[in-house]
């Protein structure tokens, strides 16, 4: 099926076999090719074998938690910039905060709708894939301070030492350096380097630009919040 070669391979994780086999339906359905996995061992030795274009990523696994496979994933070079939509029984702020600082591009608490489950896939996926909007840009290296990144070989380094940013971590980096000194709102971020995706909320942008100045250590002051706008790289 071309549709489903062009949409790729979605990796399920999760011990519910039931749920798993409904998933995988599914998301055929909707033209997209499926594997499984039912521990967080073998959802990580599958993930560097398959490089599925998302991985559906439960956090309560049998040997070790999603929140660690997460945390793995985004560890090594192999993996770390495969969209992960978490799905978890707990739905509390602070639960879904701790995902995405584990390194998830979306989360999404159970009971869930499936057809929200399979169009928030759509949606992560669409992260991975160069955009033509805003959030790309021409230019081969864009600089900012001591920060320096090569969009073509998604390579980000502080002072020359390289720096491992997630794939939604660049793209983000990357937008706010493009439209230095301009005020970036929430939902400007939202839509064009989380390519509209409107199920999630803005709070997902500022764990985000937390994570991402924790890694870029004092050169992330250059990332300057904008109180109740959203945040801009100082043009200094």
């Amino acid at each position: 099926m071309s549709a489903a070669a062009a949409r790729g391979l979605v990796l399920i994780v999760d011990d519910e076999r039931d749920l798993r086999t409904l998933l995988d339906f599914n998301l055929r359905q909707a033209g997209w090719r499926t594997a499984q996995a039912e521990t967080g061992a073998e959802a990580l030795a599958r993930a560097r074998s398959l490089k599925p274009a998302v991985i559906i990523l439960d956090l309560n696994l049998p040997d070790v938690s999603g929140m660690d496979v997460c945390r793995l994933l985004r560890a090594d070079a192999d993996t770390r910039d495969l969209p992960i939509l978490m799905l978890t029984a707990r739905g509390a702020e602070e639960d879904r905060v701790q995902g995405f600082e584990a390194g998830a591009d979306d989360y999404l608490p159970k009971p869930f709708s499936v057809r929200e489950l399979v169009l928030r896939v759509d949606a992560v996926s669409r992260r991975r894939q160069p955009s033509d909007g805003a959030a790309a840009t021409p230019n081969k290296r864009i600089e900012a301070g001591r920060i320096s990144l090569d969009v073509d070989a998604h390579l980000c380094s502080v002072d020359g030492v390289e720096l491992p940013l997630t794939l939604q971590e660049f793209r983000l980096l990357a937008y706010l350096i493009t439209g230095r000194g301009r005020v970036r709102t929430r939902e400007e971020l939202l839509a064009d380097v989380w390519n509209a995706s409107p199920e999630l909320e803005t709070r997902t942008v500022d764990t985000h630009v937390k994570r991402l100045r924790d890694k870029l250590g004092a050169a992330g002051d250059i990332i300057e919040t904008v109180r109740g706008l959203g945040y801009r790289i100082r043009e200094d």
